[in-house]
């Protein structure tokens, strides 16, 4: 049975409605911004904390729709497996990569992708968003 790794991710969407995708330092995968939830943290408090120390974006919890809980293996955890909390989150603010974030790239509803991809993002995040998650409020 896989340990397991409980995040909180962002479908973070921009005016042009492109999400944005990270590396971190020392991988090769690109996944969605968010990370680790601690203990005694919400998911949404553990978004906010992670947005923030990893690319300097300050979003109100109240702001980020919660999509659903989506689990997949660890793209950089072998033997793990994520279990996410996503939420979409509007962004208009500059992205700054901080942290461990080592690059960030915007991808649009309709580019393909030779990006190197963490499987939760992958297989179920960017397929659903291409579905229409990312239509307008």
């Amino acid at each position: 049975m896989p340990k397991i790794i409980h995040i909180a991710a962002a479908l973070l969407i921009d005016a042009q409605g492109r999400t944005l995708l990270v590396r971190k330092r020392g991988t090769q995968a690109f996944m969605q911004p968010g990370g680790k939830i601690d203990a005694g943290e919400s998911p949404a408090q553990a978004l906010v904390r992670e947005l923030h120390e990893e690319l300097g974006l300050r979003v109100d919890p109240v702001q980020a729709v919660h999509l659903g809980q989506f689990s997949a293996p660890a793209a950089n955890e072998p033997g793990f497996e994520v279990h996410a909390e996503l939420f979409r989150v509007h962004c208009s603010e500059t992205v700054c990569p901080a942290a461990e974030i080592e690059e960030v790239t915007w991808l649009s509803v309709d580019q393909a992708t030779s990006l190197n991809l963490a499987p939760l993002t992958r297989d179920l995040i960017l397929p659903l968003w291409r579905e229409g998650l990312n239509a307008p409020r």
